[in-house]
């Protein structure tokens, strides 16, 4: 699958071009962010997948393009958010040119989720997320909608939404809405809106106005399902009980920070919201249960295992500076266990002990 996109990149810059078909129901043309981000993400799960598997060569294949990537989607950046550069030899097909679009870093969010990291210039990628905060949430959709009919009303006038697309710098082609795929630019649907909110939320670690921004777009999503209102068990798009609304659960893993490598063994929180007091639901390949951590007198963390299976030889987590890494205690199913800490993941401590099925484990010191 990743060779099949390798191909698609005549030039290996990590930029696609050419035909893009995606799921605006149009191909568009010319370096578009949001596509070529997820390119190069998925190049760098290509080399993580290689690296894994033992096959060096691809792995160096998709790092040394994924590298060009990282450079030339910088070319897409207008200074507040990344655009697409038309291909002049097809002006006639759909796209969004210089609009903010809500999906442009729409890789980036996938690199969060598989704990890839940082896939491209974090410094531009945050500037981009304000902007499209600020350009396209809107707390009442209705004088947008009376002004921009077309499209289907996913937000009714008092609903609050995050637009699909917005063109503060001009550059809306007329010919554009003659297409009937232009209505989805109008529109607020909650699989692109949890998608960008899960974005804020990751970079909201260091970022408080990002993370509080990302929070108000998934709570105007959920005031727009409240049952007074409408079925919250069934977020519309192109039909009822939409599989994109799912992207939903990115923001819970957001807000969580939570990471997991099943055949290695590790697992991570990272908690966006109040990390002195935190506890959450955490899924893994074998099993489910819940973590929680509390700093006060002292630094205490817990995870249970509610069913299944939970196989365990790391775990990553942030420790407030002023507890001491040496007197911290590992308890793992009632015994304590020996253990080292070593390096980190993504600034955060791991905490590695003897492969073990934990049932229950506690950090402590």
């Amino acid at each position: 699958a990743v060779q099949y996109l390798i191909d698609r990149d005549g030039d290996l810059d990590g930029i696609l071009e050419g035909s893009q078909p995606n799921t605006l129901d149009a191909s568009w043309y010319g370096k578009i962010s949001f596509i070529s981000s997820l390119y190069i993400a998925a190049l760098r799960a290509g080399e993580a997948m290689a690296r894994e598997r033992g096959d060096q060569g691809f792995a160096r294949t998709c790092s040394g393009i994924a590298q060009k990537g990282a450079r030339n989607i910088r070319e897409l950046f207008n200074g507040e958010f990344f655009i697409q550069l038309e291909d002049p030899e097809h002006q006639d097909v759909i796209g969004v040119g210089t609009g903010c679009y809500i999906d442009q870093l729409f890789g980036q969010t996938w690199a969060h989720w598989v704990s890839l990291g940082h896939i491209f210039d974090r410094g531009m990628q945050l500037v981009a997320l304000r902007s499209l905060y600020r350009y396209n949430f809107v707390p009442d959709v209705g004088p947008f909608r009376r002004h921009f009919t077309a499209g289907r009303w996913y937000a009714m006038a008092g609903d609050g939404g995050l637009l699909m697309c917005t063109w503060p710098k001009g550059g809306k082609r007329d010919q554009w809405e003659e297409q009937w795929q232009f209505m989805y630019f109008n529109e607020c649907m909650s699989g692109f809106e949890w998608q960008a909110a899960a974005h804020m939320i990751f970079e909201g670690i260091d970022q408080p106005d990002l993370l509080q921004n990302g929070l108000v777009v998934s709570r105007a999503i959920h005031d727009r399902y409240n049952a007074r209102l409408r079925n919250p068990y069934n977020e519309i798009e192109c039909s009822d009980h939409y599989a994109r609304a799912m992207a939903s659960y990115g923001v819970f893993q957001a807000i969580s920070g939570f990471f997991c490598h099943g055949p290695q063994g590790i697992i991570g929180f990272d908690p966006r919201l109040t990390p002195q007091d935190f506890k959450c639901a955490f899924v893994g390949p074998e099993g489910w249960g819940s973590w929680s951590q509390k700093s006060e007198n002292q630094f205490e963390a817990r995870l249970e295992t509610k069913y299944g299976r939970v196989s365990l030889r790391e775990i990553n987590l942030r420790i407030p500076a002023k507890y001491s890494r040496r007197k911290l205690e590992v308890t793992i199913n009632g015994e304590v266990m020996p253990h080292k800490i070593e390096g980190d993941h993504n600034g955060l401590m791991a905490v590695r002990f003897a492969r073990t099925d934990v049932k229950e484990l506690r950090i402590s010191g």
